[in-house]
C-alpha cells in the first residue's frame, strides 16, 4: 500500500524516456480549486494514441482523464457546487469532467463549454506549467475552478464509475445528438468502451434494434452482452460512429434511411475525406453531425445511467484488474481480449 504523505503525492509522468513515477509537492490550492484523492483511473484509448505518437500532447505530463476519487480539500473561499447544483463537501466520492472551460468566452456563453476558446483538459496539460497535477495517473489531482464535478453513489464500484468521465459522458452527448431513439434502428460502429456503452444506452432508450460492427471478434462478442446484435447489412435510422475509419464511414453512409441521423464521434485525428452527395442529403432529409467532448449535463447523465443499469450490464467485467502506478507503462498498450479498459490505482504496489 502506497502511503500518502501530507503535502506530497506520487504521480506517473509521461516523459520522452517513458513513464517516470515521482514524488511531487501538492501546490497550495487557489480559490475555487478542489483537491481529490484518486482511487482508480481507467486507461482511455486516447492515452494509448498519445504515447504511441498518433496524438500530439505536451510532454512531460501526467496523463489520465477517466477516474474516480474523493474530495480532500477546497481552496480558500471556495463554494463548491456539483454539476447538478448540490453542495460538495470533503469526503464526497466524485468524478469530474475532462474539459475545464473559462466560462466567459462566446462559446461558453452560447452553451458550447466543451469547445471553450481557452479550454484546458484533464490529463492533457504540461507538467511544467501552472497546472502540474492535471492528470489521473497519480495519487492526487487538482481540479481548477470551473471543472464540472459529479457525486457518485457509494454503491457504485470504482471500475464502473471511472469511465463515466470520458467514455460514458461522450456517449450521452452522442446519443443526445442522435435524437429520439424510440423504435429506431440503430447502428453502432465500433465495439470499444464507447461502442458497447452506446449499445446499452440505445437499448435503454427504446431502440427497435441495436446492431454493432467491429472487426475484432472478441469485441463483437462483448457487444452482445450489452444489448447489441450482429449487423445484417440493413438500413439504419441512426448511425453512431466511434471508429473514425473513413472506409467504414463511407460504406455506412449508403445505409442511412430517409430522415436518418449520422453522428460522428470517432474521427478525432486527421484522416482521408469521405464523399457526401449533397443531393442525397437533401432528398433523404439526412442530418450529419459531429460530437467532440461533452457538456456537464452529459457527465451527470453518465453517472445516473451507470447507476441505473449496473445490474443489467457487466460494466465492471470489461475493466481489467488495476495495476500500481509503477506498472503504468505495462498497460499503456492495447488491452487483452475480453477487456475494454485497463486500470491503475495509486493504492497498490
Amino acid at each position: 500500500m502506497d502511503q500518502i504523505t501530507p503535502g506530497l503525492t506520487r504521480a506517473a509522468l509521461w516523459t520522452p524516456d517513458g513513464i517516470d513515477v515521482r514524488t511531487l509537492e501538492i501546490p497550495e490550492l487557489a480559490p475555487g480549486e478542489v483537491l481529490v484523492s484518486i482511487d482508480l483511473a481507467t486507461v482511455c484509448g486516447s492515452d494509448l494514441h498519445t504515447v504511441s505518437g498518433r496524438r500530439p500532447a505536451p510532454c512531460p505530463s501526467i496523463l489520465g482523464h477517466e477516474a474516480i476519487g474523493r474530495i480532500i480539500a477546497f481552496g480558500d473561499g471556495a463554494r463548491a457546487i456539483s454539476a447538478d447544483g448540490a453542495a460538495l463537501v470533503a469526503g464526497d466520492r466524485v468524478v469530474w469532467s475532462v474539459t475545464v472551460p473559462c466560462g466567459h468566452c462566446v462559446r461558453c456563453t452560447s452553451g458550447f463549454t466543451a469547445k471553450c476558446l481557452h479550454v484546458r483538459k484533464v490529463g492533457h496539460e504540461p507538467a511544467t506549467g501552472e497546472w502540474m497535477l492535471s492528470g489521473s495517473y497519480a495519487q492526487h489531482i487538482v481540479l481548477p475552478r470551473g471543472t464540472a464535478v459529479v457525486p457518485v453513489p457509494e454503491s457504485m464500484p470504482d471500475a464502473v464509475a471511472a469511465p463515466a468521465a470520458c467514455a460514458t459522458a461522450t456517449v450521452m452527448a452522442a446519443l443526445e445528438a442522435a435524437g429520439n431513439l424510440g423504435r429506431k434502428r440503430v447502428l453502432v460502429m465500433g465495439a470499444g468502451m464507447l461502442g458497447v456503452t452506446a449499445a446499452a444506452a440505445s437499448v435503454e432508450r427504446g431502440a427497435e434494434t441495436v446492431r454493432v460492427i467491429d472487426r475484432d471478434p472478441a469485441r463483437q462478442n462483448i457487444s452482445r452482452r450489452f444489448g447489441g446484435i450482429d449487423d445484417d447489412g440493413g438500413d439504419a435510422d441512426v448511425i453512431v460512429d466511434f471508429t473514425g475509419a473513413a472506409a467504414a464511414l463511407q460504406s455506412a453512409l449508403d445505409r442511412l434511411d430517409i430522415g436518418g441521423r449520422f453522428v460522428l464521434a470517432g474521427s478525432v485525428a486527421p484522416g482521408p475525406p469521405i464523399s457526401v452527395d449533397p443531393e442525397a442529403v437533401v432528398r433523404n432529409w439526412w442530418a450529419i453531425t459531429g460530437v467532440h467532448n461533452y457538456e456537464p449535463r452529459h457527465l451527470s447523465q453518465a453517472v445516473a445511467f451507470l447507476d441505473a443499469t449496473e445490474g443489467r450490464y457487466p460494466w465492471a467485467e470489461v475493466i481489467d484488474t488495476p495495476v500500481p502506478l509503477a506498472d503504468l507503462a505495462r498497460v499503456l498498450v492495447p488491452t487483452r481480449p475480453g477487456i475494454l479498459r485497463s486500470s491503475v490505482t495509486p493504492h497498490v504496489r
